[in-house]
Formats: structure tokens, sequence, C-alpha cells
């Protein structure tokens, strides 16, 4: 997943929304997805880390592991983060 900004980073002026490029793994459909057809949520480990969208081609529900970098990619592009919290 990569993030592109619609208009120059330094311009903090610029109306535009981020995009993200994904991908579905069912329809191997490849599509952008504004920020708030994500969602982020962040686990203990790297194994409970992930996000999640809606194919906007199949209407598959698709969950993909979150490394750090995706996560700082996202959480600066304004997608939806929830925090998760173990009941140890």
């Amino acid at each position: 997943m990569t993030a592109e900004a619609n208009a120059a980073s330094s311009d903090p002026a610029a109306s535009h929304p981020v995009v993200f490029k994904a991908g579905c793994p069912e329809c191997r459909g490849q599509f952008e997805l504004a920020a708030g057809a994500l969602r982020l949520a962040i686990g203990a480990s790297d194994k409970t880390t992930f996000y999640s969208f809606t194919c906007p081609r199949c209407g598959s529900a698709v969950r993909k592991r979150a490394g750090e970098r995706i996560v700082e990619l996202l959480t600066g592009g304004g997608v939806r983060t929830l925090r998760l919290h173990s009941t140890a």
C-alpha cells in the first residue's frame, strides 16, 4: 500500500485528499481509496496490527497486516484508527 498526496506536501492549505493505492486478493483488482474507506487497528504486536477495507470491485472484506511504515502512512493520511487492548 502506498499513499499519494494530490497536492504538494509543502502546501498546508491544500484541500486535496490523500488517496491510498490498494489491491484485493480475491479479485486482484487495483484501485485507489480515500482515507474514509479504510480502517486501521493497532494491536500489541505486528501480528495484531492491520488495516481493512471493502473491495469496491467485488465487495470482499479485505484485511492486511500493517507494519510500522503502513501505520505511519495511514495515520498521517487521516485513516480512522482503533487501538486494540489485550485482556491479559
